[in-house]
């Protein structure tokens, strides 16, 4: 089996996409990796001790994760295995088990599995690596392109070292462009070089097949110009899981929140594209508009109510706009998160203190009978006063004097403020 397995890969080689042609050999080939295979990289140092554990590469897709996988494999002198978490079941992963069992009893060797997408295995089949990882008959490499804290199982997360791939910068796509280049006894011109990497997003594997087009296009001359380039690319499908789902929302509250309508807008765009729902973009920036504008700018919460009105309303595409318009009107807003912090305050105060009675004169006081229990009895009417307002006691007795709400100097609270100042001034 492992003649065949030489003899299939010498053939790929040979015939296979560059992609497949250029795929390193040895680790110190890898590109873009420093911080795993440098000289104080981790995975390193566990390759050089030779002591391999079970691990789980985490990382865009084109970053080199299958073929590191391999790489280990053959430098600690494992036998190697892969399996797709798409197409394999719990009975492949038994049939391995059994092949590395028997391969470590026959003549000691050890076997690595590569278990790419292991974030599509249920919880059943990820349970049934279990024996065999803890063991140490199989060493896993799972791959995945998903967060495994979301995706995968805890015992298994446990038994495994977790490695976060990078994607490749654009240093390293240059690097794998001219490789590619003198693969194939190509040239290519400096703007259609720059515009293959910047286009990629860090992945190795599009450049290289983006480059395959566009020496094709250029034909016997084998020279790469801009407009090949153009030819070559395909419109760019937008990677988008779960994780991403996650990081994009956060980097899109948190760039309105730092008042960049740039960000918020290009982060809002990401979302447009990949498909992220709409009502779910509308819904946190309605939490968005009281958390962190709150009465700063009170039309805030108008505004972003009625971006999620024409989003039910309008629909995409057109409601892309009023979201646009509510993302620029928050981002721009005066920011206060003092609304928030009264209510979480408050809350706090709830949990951890005594309840404490309502105050009799702000007690219900419209029935029969009432007054006779001191229900309602000297409570004060603001709207007789002049003013409106009317120096009295709302809270309860032990919370006398308690202040949740402590307006900023930014907006409108400047003013609401100064109000509230003042009439504190008149109750002392």
């Amino acid at each position: 089996m492992d003649l065949f397995e030489d003899a299939l890969e010498q053939q790929l080689r040979s015939r296979g996409p560059l992609a497949s042609r250029l795929r390193p050999t040895s680790l110190d080939e890898v590109l873009g990796q420093e911080h795993l295979l440098g000289p104080r990289g981790a995975l390193r140092a566990l390759v050089k001790a030779r002591r391999l554990t079970s691990v789980i590469m985490w990382g865009p897709a084109g970053t080199g994760k299958t073929t590191i996988a391999r790489l280990l494999a053959e430098t600690v002198g494992a036998s190697f295995e892969s399996l797709s978490a798409v197409s394999a079941g719990v009975k492949d992963v038994r049939e391995v088990a059994e092949r590395a069992r028997r391969r470590l009893g026959e003549n000691g060797r050890p076997t690595v599995l590569l278990l790419d997408e292991v974030h599509r295995f249920s919880k059943s089949q990820q349970d049934a690596l279990l024996p065999s990882v803890e063991d140490g008959t199989i060493t896993l490499i799972g791959a995945t392109t998903e967060n495994p804290f979301f995706e995968v199982n805890g015992p298994l997360l446990s038994r495994s070292t977790l490695f976060r791939l990078e994607p490749l910068d654009a240093g390293a796509l240059r690097t794998l462009l001219d490789r590619g280049l003198k693969a194939e006894g190509g040239t290519i011109d400096e703007d259609a070089a720059a515009t293959i990497v910047d286009s990629v997003d860090g992945d190795g594997r599009a450049l290289l097949t983006t480059l395959e087009v566009a020496l094709a296009i250029a034909g016997e001359g084998r020279h790469v110009t801009l407009d090949a380039v153009e030819r070559a690319r395909t419109t760019r499908a937008l990677t988008w899981g779960r994780d991403d789902h996650y990081d994009v929302i956060s980097a899109f509250i948190k760039s309105i929140r730092g008042s960049d309508p740039d960000a918020g807008l290009h982060w809002l765009a990401r979302m447009v594209v990949a498909g992220e729902d709409p009502r779910y973009i509308a819904r946190r920036l309605i939490v968005l508009a009281s958390e962190d504008i709150g009465m700063a700018d009170p039309t805030a919460l108008l505004v972003a109510n009625a971006a999620a009105h024409a989003v039910e309303f309008v629909g995409l595409p057109e409601a892309q706009l009023n979201l646009a318009q509510a993302v620029v009107h928050l981002a721009t807003a005066p920011k206060s998160n003092r609304t928030a912090l009264g209510i979480w305050n408050a809350i706090e105060d709830v949990k951890s203190q005594p309840a404490g009675p309502v105050p009799p004169h702000l007690r219900d006081a419209h029935y029969k009978g009432a007054q006779k229990l001191g229900h309602g009895v000297d409570y004060r009417y603001p709207h007789d006063d002049p003013s409106g307002w009317v120096d009295q006691q709302y809270l309860p007795e032990h919370l006398a004097g308690k202040r949740y709400y402590e307006p900023t100097e930014h907006g409108r609270e400047e003013a609401i403020g100064g109000l509230l100042k003042e009439r504190r001034s008149r109750r002392t």
